[in-house]
C-alpha cells in the first residue's frame, strides 16, 4: 500500500473562503498513514466539475485502503483568487499530492510552485498550464488530459457536414487565458478553414450559459446570415441555442459544444444542439488521481493523453 506517513492538523470547514469542499475518507487528526490527496477543481456550478468530483469519489470508495481523498470547487469559475486560496489551504492542510484542473493556465502556476516546494506532488489535469510560465518558474508539473484541439477539430468537422462552403459562423471562446479554451478556439478554426467557412465573429462566453446568451443574441442580431455557433463548451451551447430559439431561428442557426454534460443530451436527441466533444468527466479526476499515487509510490510516469470522442444523435455515449 502506497503510504507517506505524516502527523495531519486542523479542521476543514464546508465553505470556508466562498468555497465548495467535499471531504471523502478522510480522518481530521490523522491519516492512518493513507496519502491524502486533494482535488481542486474549477466551478462547481459547472455540471461538468460536479460530475468529475462523483466520479474521484467513486474511485476513491473503491479503493479506500489506498488514499483520502479531498474534492474542493470553487464557486465562480473567473475567481482565480479564490482558487489560489484553496490551493495554499491544502498545502496548508500538507496534504501529499494535489490534482488541479487550473481556472486559469498562468495564475495558478505560482501557487502550485509553492505546493512542490513544500514537497507536495501536484498533478495537472483538464487544464494544461501555461508550459513558458512553468519554464519560468523552473518547475515541471506533468499533465493528465484530453487533447482539446483534436476534440474541438473533430467536433467542428461534423458540423461542416451540414454546411456548404462559404457559409458564416461564429464561436463561443471560454476564459481566453486558459489553454483549453485557447486549444478549442484552434481547433473550431482548423476545421472552420479546412471547410472553407467564414468566421465572422468569434467572443467569449466566460464558460457561462448566461454570459453566452448574451453574446449569441447579439451574434445572430448582427449577422442574419449566421448558420452556425459552435461552443467551446455546453454550458454556453445551453446559452446560445436559448438565444436561437428566441430568435425564431432553430433549424436555422446549427449549435455544437463541447463536454458532454447530461443536460446537452436531450438537446442533442432533439436536434437543437448538432454534436458535442466528450471528455470522459467521470474518469479524468480519476486518471489525475491515479498519476498521482503512482507519483507517491516512487514512479516517474509520462504525461497522459486521454480520449475525447464525438457525440451526436446518432452516436450517443
Amino acid at each position: 500500500m502506497l503510504n507517506r506517513s505524516r502527523l495531519r492538523v486542523g479542521v476543514m470547514l464546508a465553505g470556508v473562503l466562498g468555497l465548495g469542499s467535499l471531504v471523502i475518507g478522510c480522518n481530521r487528526a490523522a491519516d492512518n498513514g493513507k496519502p491524502r490527496v486533494a482535488l481542486v477543481m474549477k466551478s462547481l456550478a459547472n455540471e461538468f466539475f460536479l460530475t468529475m468530483t462523483k466520479g474521484a469519489e467513486a474511485h476513491q470508495q473503491e479503493h479506500a485502503d489506498e488514499y483520502a481523498l479531498t474534492a474542493n470547487g470553487i464557486k465562480d469559475e473567473r475567481d482565480l483568487n479564490q482558487q489560489v486560496k484553496l490551493v495554499e489551504q491544502m498545502i496548508a492542510e500538507n496534504v501529499d499530492a494535489i490534482v488541479i484542473a487550473p481556472a486559469d493556465s498562468k495564475a495558478l502556476v505560482s501557487v502550485c510552485k509553492r505546493a512542490l516546494d513544500k514537497g507536495i506532488v501536484v498533478v495537472n489535469i483538464d487544464n494544461k498550464l501555461d508550459a513558458g510560465v512553468l519554464a519560468e518558474e523552473g518547475v515541471e508539473i506533468p499533465f493528465v488530459g484530453p487533447d482539446n484541439r483534436q476534440g474541438a477539430c473533430m467536433v467542428g468537422d461534423y458540423l461542416a457536414k451540414q454546411l456548404k462552403a462559404g457559409d458564416q459562423v461564429a464561436i463561443l471562446e471560454g476564459i481566453p487565458t486558459a489553454f483549453n479554451a485557447q486549444q478549442r478556439l484552434l481547433g473550431f478554426k482548423d476545421a472552420m478553414s479546412a471547410a472553407g467557412m467564414e468566421v465572422v465573429d468569434v467572443q467569449s462566453g466566460q464558460w457561462e450559459m448566461e454570459k453566452a446568451n448574451v453574446v449569441a443574441a447579439a451574434m445572430v442580431n448582427n449577422y442574419p446570415d449566421l448558420k452556425a455557433i459552435l461552443c467551446s463548451n455546453d454550458s454556453m451551447a445551453l446559452g446560445a441555442e436559448a438565444a436561437v430559439k428566441a430568435a425564431g431561428k432553430r433549424g436555422e442557426i446549427l449549435i455544437v459544444g463541447f463536454d458532454n454534460i447530461s443536460a446537452i443530451q436531450q438537446m442533442l436527441k432533439d436536434g437543437h444542439v448538432l454534436a458535442t466533444a466528450d471528455q470522459h468527466a467521470d474518469q479524468l479526476a480519476v486518471y489525475g488521481i491515479e498519476f498521482a499515487l503512482k507519483i507517491l509510490g516512487g514512479e516517474t510516469p509520462a504525461d497522459q493523453q486521454t480520449s475525447v470522442d464525438l457525440i451526436t444523435a446518432e452516436k450517443p455515449r
